[in-house]
């Protein structure tokens, strides 16, 4: 094995899916395949002996399928995970979901044998997806985690008894929104900075995240599972309420008009991504000025790197994901290439910093 090779355990109960992953990436001179077990029983013996990389396994299986392998691997061994299934379409979102909670870096839906064009497809984006996750960094997942991301907060205290006045304090304090960006693998990273946040938060949150067509309304209703916050699909012509999540629609940027109030925008000819990061950071801060705190996770590209700088250029709070936490730094990379991250947290940091801030 050359050193520099990336290391795959598979763990997939079809022979015939197991041939095609093998030969896949073993076509790479950049991957090579150390281990396979036919479920998740046979996996963590394999991983405890060879100490993969990374590992790839399937979801649905016999003795232990993918789900429980990733929380057992998460919770006593972590190392970056690919579940690779016929059940992770865009359409399964509940899967997704549960296997990104349960600490899983992603997701890739299993290739079938098809034209030459399509194998090669399949074969770069496969092998594309493991390089980026063998670098990355992961934490011991922690079982109960719902309960444990879940700050303490005084008995007496409930979003319905706040009073008024509390909240303007708060807001006249300084900052009166937060805006939060992410690529596709920053979904678990955001998930862990808004389940958090305490059910008496006094502001907006206002978040772009990159996903797959027909994912949003899965990842709705399972953030309204498991915050304290109510989650939604920003609406046109709504305006921002505090103590509400708010998610950019597929299709459209999120921006606020004159009013302060939502509106949707199509994408400019030559843009990459839609919603943009960037698109809402600006107009965030165009609107809230100074009042407004903007929040870049981790990802590939560029996206939010220029938007980030415009809320630190109106004087605006600025936080972003720190390297530690994985290796998809580039959009991070750029905006501190721009100067405009204020603040290097890791994903743990990030709510106390943004709790700490508007209830200081």
């Amino acid at each position: 094995m050359i050193a520099s090779q990336k290391t795959v355990v598979l763990v997939e109960d079809s022979p015939v899916a197991l041939t095609i992953l093998q030969r896949l990436l073993n076509s790479s001179p950049e991957v090579t395949v150390v281990g396979t077990a036919r479920d998740g029983v046979e996996g963590l013996e394999i991983i405890t002996q060879t100490q993969p990389d990374v590992i790839c396994t399937d979801l649905l299986m016999e003795k232990m399928d993918g789900l429980e392998l990733t929380k057992r691997v998460m919770a006593q061994d972590p190392r970056p995970i690919l579940v690779i299934s016929n059940f992770v379409q865009n359409t399964d979102t509940d899967n997704i979901f549960r296997l990104l909670q349960a600490g899983a870096a992603d997701v890739f839906p299993k290739p079938t044998t098809g034209s030459p064009t399509d194998y090669e497809r399949v074969k770069a984006a496969l092998i594309a997806k493991i390089k980026v996750l063998s670098n990355m960094k992961v934490a011991a997942k922690l079982q109960q985690q719902k309960q444990q991301l879940t700050p303490p907060v005084e008995p007496t205290t409930s979003r319905s008894s706040i009073k008024s006045d509390f909240l303007v304090t708060n807001i006249a304090c300084g900052l009166r929104v937060i805006t939060i960006g992410a690529s596709t693998r920053g979904l678990q990273a955001m998930q862990k900075i808004l389940c958090k946040l305490p059910p008496h938060f006094p502001l907006p949150i206002i978040c772009t995240l990159h996903v797959g067509q027909g994912v949003l309304s899965g990842l709705v209703n399972w953030l309204s599972s498991e915050c304290s916050l109510k989650v939604k699909v920003a609406e046109v012509g709504e305006l921002p309420s505090p103590g509400t999540i708010y998610f950019a629609p597929e299709k459209n940027h999120l921006e606020l008009d004159y009013r302060g109030k939502f509106i949707y925008s199509k994408a400019a000819l030559g843009e990459k991504h839609c919603p943009s990061i960037t698109v809402m950071f600006k107009s965030i801060a165009n609107f809230y000025g100074k009042s407004t705190a903007g929040v870049l996770l981790t990802g590939l590209g560029n996206d939010g790197a220029e938007g980030l700088q415009a809320i630190s250029q109106v004087g605006g709070l600025t936080v972003a994901q720190d390297e530690k936490d994985g290796a998809a730094f580039g959009m991070v990379k750029e905006a501190i290439a721009l100067g405009a991250a204020q603040h290097l947290l890791c994903i743990e940091d990030i709510t106390p910093f943004l709790v700490d801030t508007v209830f200081s």
